[in-house]
């Protein structure tokens, strides 16, 4: 466990090294001096939030990537809509989607409490998303900070770049490429569909359509029909589309390797984690796939690295953007 610590800290100061942007760098223990109980505060407020709704772990983390993959992590995801100005809450993968919302304004409102105008909402995303893995027993990471927040949101972009439930293998290494993450970090990162729900509208294709490649009377084939027979229970043909399912069914609460098993026996829930497996013609993701499948450390390191530089993706520092007095408005 701590020669995983002083790794995921090596890398940390790797990733600081190689993400300037304006007139700073993202760094470890950024609030030290300017407001050194930040992280525990996070902390503290993630933990009880996570052990009153379990659900709302995997809504947390999902808030940091949502908001990394449009514009950056610049937490332009938390902006309401104001005259002029759409909120990306309300772009398709978003609405009736996104949670927590009221977990972030509860521990922005305590950190201006201690620290006026401080600690800015992009970094309070990036700690919380730390946290809510920890807190369903995922691993830990040094969280690279001095985030400054975006004065815009991108409704545009929230449509655009977000990959959607049923991308193809293709559309997703694209998608990641975009935004400088490479095929590794993509299977790395999928682990995060570990934990968390998905609503009946973004798995309703994959348990209508799909047709298992198994043989009849094999075991894979009973799991799965057996699988989407409990799938059709809960989503029929039409209706119903906001009902939810785990995308884990094993360890639904639980952020552990077994996405990796699910996925591997064809029982990913969503089409865009099966096609890690289906679509990869040349077997690399495959054996990735396989290795965290095996080996839940090797995931975890891997998990935590990705996460690092996802949190780097077009950051704003030094003299850009600002630190939003509520995670909802620019300042005026």
């Amino acid at each position: 466990m701590e020669l995983m610590r002083l790794l995921i800290m090596v890398l940390s100061i790797f990733y600081s090294a190689k993400t300037s942007n304006g007139d700073g760098f993202l760094v470890y223990d950024y609030y030290k001096e300017t407001c050194p109980l930040a992280e525990d505060i996070v902390r503290h407020n993630v933990e009880v939030a996570a052990y009153k709704d379990p659900r709302l772990a995997a809504s947390l983390l999902r808030l940091h990537f949502h908001d990394c993959f449009v514009m950056g992590c610049d937490a332009s995801v938390l902006l309401d809509s104001v005259e002029g100005m759409t909120s990306e809450k309300q772009a398709g993968p978003n609405l009736n989607s996104l949670r927590g919302f009221e977990v972030i304004d509860k521990i922005k409102y305590l950190l201006e409490e201690e620290c006026p105008l401080t600690v800015s909402c992009a970094d309070i995303l990036a700690m919380v998303a730390r946290d809510a893995v920890v807190s369903r027993g995922g691993p830990t990471w040094e969280v690279l900070l001095g985030r400054k927040d975006s004065l815009k949101s991108s409704f545009n972009g929230a449509n655009q770049f977000i990959p959607a439930p049923n991308s193809s293998l293709e559309s997703l290494i694209d998608s990641f490429k975009a935004k400088g993450l490479d095929m590794e970090d993509l299977v790395a990162l999928s682990g995060s569909h570990t934990i968390g729900r998905a609503r009946c509208a973004s798995f309703r294709q994959r348990i209508y359509e799909a047709k298992p490649e198994y043989h009849h009377g094999s075991d894979r084939y009973r799991r799965y029909t057996t699988f989407r027979r409990i799938l059709r229970s809960i989503c029929p043909v039409t209706g119903r589309d906001h009902k939810v399912a785990p995308l884990d069914f094993e360890t639904p609460t639980k952020f552990d390797n077994h996405y990796y098993i699910n996925i591997l026996e064809g029982n990913g829930l969503l089409g865009s984690d099966n096609v890690l497996i289906t679509q990869d013609h040349e077997g690399v993701i495959k054996e990735q796939v396989w290795a965290y499948a095996s080996n839940q450390k090797l995931f975890f390191a891997s998990f935590a690295k990705s996460m690092i530089k996802m949190g780097n993706i077009n950051v704003l520092t030094g003299n850009e953007g600002e630190i939003r007095r509520n995670c909802r408005f620019v300042n005026t």
